[in-house]
């Protein structure tokens, strides 16, 4: 395809104009521009038509998403559409900000998180926005690593390359890559819907916490991936690379590192989430697929449990039943933890709650309602949520007002408002 040339214009479907300034990148489909449009830098992309199969399909999906609107702000959603020249077409949308890095990047070490937490908060960013989608009625189709830029250093995610999404019972025509394609598509059974999402998101979680595909172990090793190989190992018999039944496929000691360095890093009901979804059961019913709202509960969880221990060492500290620093071997006990309706919170200065441990039915995990800091040589808790909430203390109850405090005490009752908590 040959390049748009700088200071070429083109017009749009809202009478606007986009005037190319520089080649960004390029993809299987199309290409990507920074243009001036309308006064405002823009990225266009741009289809020479011939590499996708239905041209005018594809061009009225842009167009109705464009009319139906972004899920959420962390999609790069196209907001306007070029007309046509000839079969060659393009559309508009945000461009990505310096500070945001390609996943693919990340998986091949280039790239590195600042923080547990900010990695985590990525799984919660990506979950979060694939099930915004499915609300709204699309599907993905085209799940894959490339889709997705990070800030390294808080885990913010944006959503790129979403021209393939449909209306959910709709098909773009695109398949995706075998690679994060769910077995039933790969073996050409079916085409891509919200549970073949369900399978590529596992796919890409699975990724971002090991950065090792599921399916590849010494299955997959030595062999020249051919569509063949393609076939068996990704759809006719795909088996968990820490499948605790079958171990025909395990990682291969000096090949997949990352599987065998990260996978005993995850706290072991992180592992057992896993292991549900890439089983044999699941792998092969997609009804049964992990949704997202139990993996937003599970990395709601696992944010929570982050402790850095004395020696330095930053694990998941499960403040129920703790269990030893992977590094220095001592087991970090809790003076005392927060027993909300679904999570349980260690008690210690860098603990916060948020929406989803205040508000019931809420997986609200960015809007914080609460702090713990250390006072007086226990802990105190914070509300920050604009909200009185009560505190109950040998059945005496007393307000606790938006930014005022209390002393934590075993025993003691936290009313939000709809939802209780008990400090145990």
């Amino acid at each position: 395809m040959a390049d748009l040339p700088k200071g070429f214009s083109i017009k749009t479907k809202n009478l606007m104009k986009a005037v190319v300034e520089e080649k960004l990148g390029e993809g299987g489909q199309g290409a990507v521009y920074r243009v001036d449009y309308n006064g405002k830098p823009k990225a266009l992309k741009w289809y020479s038509g011939k590499k996708i199969k239905d041209p005018g399909k594809f061009y009225a999906n842009l167009e109705n998403n464009i009319k139906r609107g972004r899920p959420t702000g962390a999609f790069l959603w196209p907001e306007d559409i070029t007309v046509k020249m000839g079969m060659a077409f393009g559309y508009i949308m945000d461009l990505r900000p310096p500070e945001y890095r390609d996943f693919s990047k990340f998986l091949i070490g280039r790239e590195g998180f600042a923080s547990i937490t900010a990695m985590t908060n990525a799984a919660l960013h990506i979950t979060a926005g694939f099930r915004e989608l499915h609300l709204k009625g699309y599907s993905y189709q085209d799940l894959n690593d490339g889709n997705f830029f990070i800030n390294p250093k808080n885990g913010d995610v944006l959503i790129c390359d979403n021209d393939n999404v449909s209306e959910y019972g709709k098909n773009s025509g695109i398949a995706g890559k075998a690679r994060y394609m769910a077995p039933e598509i790969v073996a050409k059974n079916t085409k891509p819907d919200i549970k073949t999402d369900r399978f590529s998101l596992s796919v890409v979680l699975f990724l971002l916490w090991t950065k090792n595909h599921p399916l590849e172990g010494k299955a997959a090793c030595p062999v020249c991936m051919d569509a063949k190989h393609e076939k068996k190992i990704y759809g006719e018999n795909p088996v968990f690379i820490f499948d605790p039944d079958d171990n025909s496929n395990r990682p291969v000691q000096g090949i997949h590192k990352g599987a065998i360095a990260n996978w005993p890093f995850l706290p072991p009901y992180a592992q057992d989430m896993f292991i549900k979804a890439f089983s044999k059961d699941v792998l092969t019913n997609p009804a049964d697929r992990i949704i997202e709202q139990d993996w937003l509960r599970l990395f709601i969880r696992m944010r929570a449990e982050i402790y850095k221990c004395s020696c330095g060492e930053v694990h998941f500290a499960d403040p129920v039943t703790p269990a030893p620093c992977p590094s220095c071997r001592k087991t970090n006990t809790f003076p005392c933890y927060i027993k909300t309706y679904r999570y349980n919170l260690p008690v210690h200065q860098r603990t916060k709650l948020y929406a989803c441990h205040t508000e019931k039915d809420s997986d609200d995990f960015q809007v914080l309602t609460g702090e713990v800091s250390a006072a007086g040589g226990g802990f105190e808790l914070k509300n920050v949520s604009g909200k009185n909430w009560n505190i109950t203390v040998d059945e005496n109850t007393t307000a606790l007002v938006p930014n005022t405090a209390v002393a934590l005490k075993k025993g003691m009752i936290i009313g939000f408002g709809g939802a209780e908590a008990e400090i145990i």
